[in-house]
């Protein structure tokens, strides 16, 4: 406001506005212009709705007054500055004239509206311009930030904060950040802001810096940015790399935050990157020393050694016994037992086991271990155990075509062939005979050291019975039996449990013409027997056939001896005629 001096404030005290509205005194008009100068000089002639540039005079707790060199001053809450922390007394700020005089004379202001009626000019011209903007963070919604630019509620998406990814959103809320205007919706009245688009200039500046310098072996800090399954990625300064998970220690982890954390500050080697640079490969084991250099040199086969079982395979298990050391214990070297079974029947992840190193190359950095030298080889006094003919009791562990594997105690396993398994009966295959965990007993037939092979029998524990069949079911003895099964070929009768003798279909037929049929019950014999391929044959046929040969034979027989009688008993009549006749001459 234009100071007034000492003469100016002595008019306007001692101005008589009664008498002046009455015409009495007649009012110089020279002063009546000074009097309108004045006003016009002094205060501003407000309208309701009009934009103006006011004056911050005073700051309370709660509220800002404002000066527009109107009659009286207005007063704003500071609510309505929030976007702007640093208001000071002093301040340029544009106000709405909201009213120009309420009902107590008051001037009522509004910065809010009056930025709000500006705000959409000021938006579009630093979207063109690429003007920094102030904007103020009022909260958190989904996927990002509300923020207060010119009075406008722009959105801030969560990938445009910073260029690291954001875990707390919270953490901005009532802050005043500095952002770019980069997408303007006019029909829908949307703004998007962005704070990432204004550091990402600087990094880029500096990310061509650090890319011109990177080299291979070349060691540089950086700090933890993102966690995967497969590996780490590494903030360089602008810069990311990745470290792998086989980078991260020489020793087998499952998940990389087994080593790391975000937002970790920590030592890496370059590995190796592309022609670009644009994909870096970064360790963080190889700034250690390899655990095989630090193993102790006087570690040598035959040492027993502890370690952790970290991972399984079918073909055996390797066991950590250094930070970064592993060596395989191959399924062969867990046991005695010559019948190979799965690692897993043996150990499993995580157990502490003891083992003897069986192979050591530190060049190659490879190493191999047994469990099953910690016990005695039991094949070393078979032959006591185990002589030929004693018998034992085993456990079937495995079947093949031609027979089974039986189990007599860890590490002794021997084979059953499948002719050894019984006397009589036809196996065709061993599960017909016995299944996988059955306790069997065995004798002894044939026992080879060197070869670790040991022969059993099963059948040989009982005498043979086709021994007295042999004699029984001699060829052309007769027995009864019914019928069982009929097939092209022929049928089948059972003698007893042991004798399943065969019928050919020619055999089968009766003494009527008719052919045996399955449940018929008759007289059968035997035409063959066969105790080394347990082979019988029978026929009902050859029953009373051999019978009708025979009557055919001495029938004739009979005709053939009278024929030959009469024949010479006329030879010998005629002999005595003829005779007679020349005695009479």
């Amino acid at each position: 406001m234009a100071e007034i001096t000492k003469e100016q404030q002595e008019q306007l005290d001692n101005f008589n506005w009664t008498k002046y509205e009455q015409g009495i005194d007649q009012v110089d008009q020279n002063k009546l212009d000074e009097f309108e100068r004045l006003v016009k000089e002094n205060f501003v002639d407000t309208q309701a709705d009009e934009l103006v540039i006011g004056t911050v005079t005073h700051l309370t707790d709660r509220e800002a007054i404002i000066d527009i060199n109107a009659k009286s001053e207005g007063v704003i809450s500071l609510n309505e500055f929030r976007y702007n922390p640093n208001l000071k007394v002093g301040d340029k700020v544009e106000v709405l004239v909201d009213i120009r005089e309420d009902k107590t004379g008051q001037l009522v202001l509004s910065h809010k509206k009056a930025r709000t009626i500006k705000a959409w000019d000021r938006v579009n011209a630093a979207f063109e311009s690429g003007e920094i903007v102030n904007g103020f963070v009022k909260c958190r919604t989904k996927g990002g930030m509300i923020v207060d630019v010119f009075g406008i509620e722009a959105f801030l998406p969560g990938s445009q904060i910073d260029v690291k990814p954001i875990r707390d959103y919270d953490q901005f809320v009532n802050k005043t950040m500095e952002f770019k205007v980069v997408k303007i919706n006019h029909e829908f009245k949307n703004v998007v802001v962005s704070h990432k688009a204004l550091i990402e200039a600087d990094i880029e500046e500096q990310k061509r810096e650090i890319i011109g310098q990177l080299e291979k072996g070349q060691v540089l800090e950086g700090v933890v940015k993102n966690i995967t399954s497969y590996g780490v990625f590494v903030d360089l300064g602008g810069v990311d790399g990745l470290i792998h998970i086989t980078d991260l220690s020489w020793s087998r982890i499952n998940h990389p935050t087994e080593v790391l954390e975000l937002d970790q500050k920590i030592n890496v080697v370059i590995l190796d990157f592309d022609d670009n640079k644009s994909r870096i490969q970064l360790g963080l084991k190889q700034l250690q020393k390899h655990p095989w250099e630090a193993l102790s040199d006087d570690l040598k086969v035959g040492d027993k050694v502890k370690g952790k079982v970290v991972v399984i395979a079918d073909y055996g298990a390797f066991v950590e016994v250094a930070d970064g050391v592993e060596g395989l214990i191959h399924v062969s070297e867990m046991s005695w037992s010559t019948h190979l079974r799965s690692a897993q029947d043996f150990v499993n992840i995580g157990d502490e086991v003891e083992a003897v190193i069986l192979t050591l190359d530190r060049d190659e950095r490879k190493m191999s271990l047994g469990i099953k030298q910690l016990t005695t080889d039991p094949w070393t006094d078979i032959t006591a155990k185990y002589p030929v003919g004693s018998k034992h009791t085993g456990t079937v562990r495995n079947f093949t075509n031609f027979g089974v594997f039986v189990e007599l105690e860890e590490g002794i396993d021997g084979l059953v062939y499948i002719s050894d398994l019984s006397w009589t009966k036809k196996i065709k295959h061993p599960s017909e005979f016995c299944s996988v965990g059955d306790k069997m007993d065995v004798v002894v037939l044939e026992l080879d050291v060197n070869t670790r092979k040991l022969a059993l029998g099963h059948k040989q524990l009982e005498p043979n019975p086709w021994d007295k069949y042999e004699n029984e079911f001699a060829v052309g003895t007769i027995h009864q039996g019914t019928i069982s099964k009929i097939t092209d070929k022929g049928a089948t009768v059972p003698f007893n449990e042991d004798i399943l003798a065969f019928v050919p279909s020619r055999h089968l037929e009766t003494e009527s013409g008719k052919k045996l049929g399955k449940g018929d019950t008759a007289d059968f014999k035997i035409i063959e027997f066969s105790k080394e391929f347990k082979r019988v044959v029978a026929s009902h046929t050859a029953i009373f056939k051999e019978e009708e040969e025979k009557n055919v034979k001495e029938a004739a027989a009979q005709p053939a001896q009278q024929v030959e009688k009469s024949t010479l008993g006329d030879l010998d009549v005629l002999q005595e005629l003829k005779d007679k006749m020349e005695k009479e001459q």
